[in-house]
């Protein structure tokens, strides 16, 4: 296994098309968390999270044993393309639009650095993280879905065009008006914090 770990994406899926399963299960332990992470922050239920997550890694399993994969070396982007695309899917079947964030899920403050030196602070750290869920809420599921991707994900905006099928310009349009529309929020509520 230790071979495998040092292979490139693009070698370990001509690696598992060729008959070396453990290939699979190398990249599979290598995107697992950011793939799940993805799904779970569209849909907010761990069960259905862990249902698409299967399907999507099914769907993956097969394109790649049917010969239907493009080998462009960019294996992590088109994992996430097929598992957003589970998510529409699903919602489509649902009949209802996907939440993309809600109040158990999305933590702005994971990312951004503030000190709890007390109770009082921390009192009110737990109220800003309230109200700036609240108002992540009235974003639209565009924004919502770029901020997440490149906040929790961590992945390039080139990758989130990709995903979403649409241009960098347009995914880097839908960041900067995510953090615009957030800040007007904020300010228009008269909340004691900033975003950077």
């Amino acid at each position: 296994m230790t071979l495998l770990n040092k292979k490139s994406d693009q070698e370990l899926v001509q690696a598992y098309v060729k008959g070396e399963e453990r290939a699979l299960q190398v990249l599979l332990e290598r995107y697992k968390t950011k793939i799940y992470t993805s799904i779970y922050h569209q849909v907010k239920d761990q069960y259905l999270a862990e249902d698409i997550f299967q399907e999507t890694f099914i769907k993956v399993i097969n394109t790649l044993k049917a010969g239907r994969y493009n080998d462009e070396g960019k294996f992590l982007p088109w994992v996430m393309r097929i598992a957003h695309n589970m998510v529409i899917d699903h919602f489509r079947k649902e009949k209802r639009a996907p939440n993309v964030v809600n109040n158990d899920g999305f933590d702005i403050f994971e990312i951004l650095q503030f000190s709890d030196d007390s109770v009082e602070m921390k009192m009110v750290k737990d109220q800003r993280d309230v109200d700036l869920k609240k108002i992540i809420q009235l974003l639209p599921d565009d924004q919502k879905e770029v901020l997440i991707m490149r906040l929790f994900c961590d992945m390039s905006f080139k990758d989130i065009a990709d995903i979403t099928e649409v241009s960098i310009n347009t995914a880097l349009g839908r960041m900067r008006y995510a953090l615009s529309n957030l800040r007007k929020m904020i300010e228009e509520n008269n909340m004691m914090f900033q975003l950077g």
